[in-house]
């Protein structure tokens, strides 16, 4: 085994093929028999560094062609471990061509995958690449991943709350692309933080101050950036195995001890309909516990933006005031449920209640925000950092600002997440496409929530942004339709749906009904 330090990939090969033609010819021939090499241990202490290779093994007792791989999992029947672990590795390193696997893929999204096959692929993934190993870091650690959408800044907020308690919270994240934010493009939207660390830089940041947020380096689970290019243009995108390889590939290889997965349902959710994301949530659970992690799932709502603010800096700064003890509510109140769960994956609290009783304190007593402070530290934020993060009005403000307006009184009963989402893009505050810039000025403040009462002419959002005037005027146009107003009173939807107990969806309610009294 590798301890204190990264498992990585002997020798990076590009999907060029820059091989000597007669190891090619070999590789092709026996790839679907690879196995894996145990990895050698060099160096010693905290730098050790092992490796994983493919060896080709020609003669009887193989797994068989690329041809009768994708011809069993046509017919339905489940691929051994050793098998999937041909597929991937052969893809990666090059042996098996695009055609093939893309009939493989199509092949997995008709027929599905058993919880076995989904979690070999999963490990497939991550040994094509670094395989953090957190033991030497004297603390458990507890990660937490989020399906997203639109005013999603609980990680922000979270993770350095989680830290304050001595635990390890090793988060790589994502950026924001279409109607959906990323949480390291808010993080950015502080002068000076980085977020793109070296596998040794993400290790000494956690042993310095227990927290990081970062992007996923180049070398944690490689081969997904292909699959996943593949998978977009053959139609096999939606595949909920594939959807969980590629999501817990890149959070196990980060090393914790336990993960929390929120699962969004919703308007504003990847996956709307609370069926498909149950489904999901499941798959996900089942993967994280074959592959030995302490799981937790929760299902969440995302029927209308979190929070109040859509936009970069003003998501970060609403997860600033939540440290700060005050902040919008139902994102206050997501900070300390998913702290209180993160609590007890860790073996920090005993129980829900009394996890939640902890968090509590750390919000009241500064703990949470002072940590947040030392990341940004840690990560290259500038003195200007910190001022914003002391004094959020000191932020540079949008050039223009416009008010939406409620044409009639009544109360608030639906409000468009996703197509907010998309009007915030509109304002420079989120992706078009993988190459748009982002102004981390722009967004959208939302003055009133679901079942809030209005009156015509009240307020219902603030737009900002550095967009001219007719822009601006037609992005405030698309957030007005985004309200819908009723002439009777509304009831939001339950914040938190669902805990996954023993495989099942268990109301929230429920749960915490169930809960020991911390007293």
């Amino acid at each position: 085994m590798v301890r204190d330090g990264l498992a990585s990939v002997n020798g990076k090969m590009s999907r060029t093929l820059r091989i000597v033609p007669t190891i090619l010819v070999i590789v092709v021939a026996c790839v679907a028999q690879a196995r894996v090499v145990e990895p050698a241990v060099e160096g010693k202490g905290g730098s050790e560094i092992g490796s994983l290779h493919v060896e080709a093994q020609c003669g009887s007792g193989g797994v068989g062609s690329m041809v009768e791989l994708i011809q069993k999992k046509r017919d339905g029947r489940e691929l051994s471990a050793r098998e999937m672990w041909a597929v991937v590795s052969g893809f990666h390193y090059g042996a098996i061509p695009d055609y093939q696997m893309a009939a493989m893929l199509m092949a997995i999204y008709i027929r599905g995958m058993t919880d076995r096959e989904t979690t070999d692929m999963t490990r497939s993934f991550m040994r094509t690449g670094e395989i953090a190993d957190l033991s030497s870091l004297g603390a458990p650690s507890v990660d937490k991943h989020s399906t997203g959408g639109v005013g999603d800044k609980v990680s922000l907020a979270l993770a350095p709350l989680v830290a304050s308690f001595g635990l390890v919270v090793p988060m790589m994240s994502g950026r924001g692309l279409g109607h959906t934010g990323g949480t390291l493009d808010k993080l950015e939207s502080l002068p000076g933080v980085g977020t793109a660390l070296t596998s040794a830089a993400f290790l000494e940041q956690l042993r310095a101050v227990g927290v990081a947020i970062c992007g996923p380096t180049e070398s944690i689970a490689p081969v997904d950036k292909a699959m996943y290019a593949l998978r977009d243009v053959t139609g096999t995108a939606a595949s909920l195995p594939l959807i969980v390889a590629s999501i817990m590939s890149k959070k196990l290889a980060e090393g914790p001890d336990a993960l929390l997965l929120d699962v969004k349902t919703g308007d504003g959710a990847f996956l709307p309909e609370w069926d498909t994301a149950h489904k999901l949530a499941q798959a996900m659970l089942s993967a994280g516990e074959l592959a030995s992690k302490r799981m937790t799932v929760v299902m969440t709502d995302m029927s209308q933006p979190l929070g109040r603010a859509v936009g970069n800096w003003l998501e970060l700064r609403e997860a600033i005031d939540v440290l700060s003890g005050t902040g919008p509510a139902d994102v206050r109140e997501l900070v300390l449920v998913q702290c209180a769960l993160m609590l007890v994956l860790g073996g920090k609290a005993p129980s829900y209640l009394i996890g939640r009783q902890m968090a509590e304190e750390h919000l009241g007593n500064g703990m949470g925000l002072q940590k947040l402070r030392q990341l940004v530290r840690e990560q290259g934020g500038r003195e200007t950092a910190e001022a914003y993060i002391n004094n959020p009005d000191m932020y540079p403000a949008s050039a223009r600002s416009l008010a939406v307006r409620a044409p009639q009184a009544g109360w608030v009963a639906a409000i468009g997440a996703r197509e907010v989402g998309a009007v915030n893009v509109l304002l420079g505050g989120g992706r078009a496409d993988k190459d748009s810039q982002i102004d981390p000025k722009a967004g959208i403040v939302l003055e009133r929530k679901v079942s809030d009462p209005v009156y015509a002419g009240d307020v219902l959002a603030t737009l900002y942004s550095d967009v001219d005037a007719p822009l601006l005027h037609e992005a405030a146009a698309r957030v007005l339709k985004a309200f819908s107003i009723s002439d009777t009173p509304v009831t939001p939807p339950p914040l938190v749906g669902h805990i996954l107990v023993n495989g099942s969806a268990l109301p929230w309610s429920e749960f915490v009904q169930n809960q020991p009294s911390p007293h």
